[in-house]
């Protein structure tokens, strides 16, 4: 238990801290998982709109510290290669 009045008030920061990184990260997944979910489907404007949605979260999360910006460029990365896969005109 604290003691001091600054430890209690730390606390609770770090608890509004992980509440508000918690919501943040969900909605981060989530829609990483509708994108994914889109571009699995065969409609390419519902995928387009869902990946661009995607990046711009990935983006703004990797901006506010949320994930480093080398996972934020991982993440985009790989929807952008599954994107262009499902999407591509050469289908081999």
């Amino acid at each position: 238990m604290a003691n001091t009045k600054t430890a209690k008030k730390q606390i609770l920061v770090s608890r509004r801290n992980q509440e508000r990184n918690t919501h943040f990260k969900t909605m981060l997944k989530t829609s990483i998982k509708k994108a994914r979910t889109a571009i699995a489907g065969e409609d390419k404007d519902a995928a387009k709109t869902a990946l661009d949605a995607a990046v711009k979260r990935i983006y703004k999360s990797a901006t506010k510290r949320l994930i480093k910006k080398q996972t934020a460029s991982r993440k985009v990365s790989r929807l952008m290669l599954a994107f262009n896969k499902q999407f591509s005109d050469n289908k081999a």
